[in-house]
């Protein structure tokens, strides 16, 4: 029974890593997660929109649309690039190994 223990403790890498990696993937797997779904959201409203606009009950000015859109996109990078600094201010070793666990991280999510 200890020996099946010890086999699943060792296949859960996670458990060996630091302090920083763990809060860096986590920060990177919520930043690409949240991300996926601000874009569902998105996708949603526009396909309301383009259907209301078919069915002639509002009208779409496509240049504010655009407008909007890319001010969004411009906010969600701005937050990311914080979240990033913010983590690359731990100390050093922190910061390295926090940064390695956000690339980890965006690639997980």
């Amino acid at each position: 029974m200890e020996e099946k223990l010890k086999e699943t403790i060792v296949q859960l890498p996670w458990l060996e890593m630091g302090s920083g990696f763990l809060i860096g993937m986590a920060v990177g797997y919520f930043l690409k997660k949240s991300f996926k779904i601000l874009l569902v959201l998105l996708g949603v409203a526009i396909a309301i929109i383009f259907v209301l606009e078919s069915q002639k009950v509002v009208t779409i000015n496509e240049e504010g649309l655009a407008q909007t859109v890319s001010a969004g996109s411009e906010q969600f990078k701005h937050f990311a690039l914080f979240l990033k600094e913010r983590l690359s201010r731990l100390n050093f070793a922190g910061s390295a190994s926090a940064l390695g666990g956000f690339v980890v991280g965006l690639k997980m999510g």
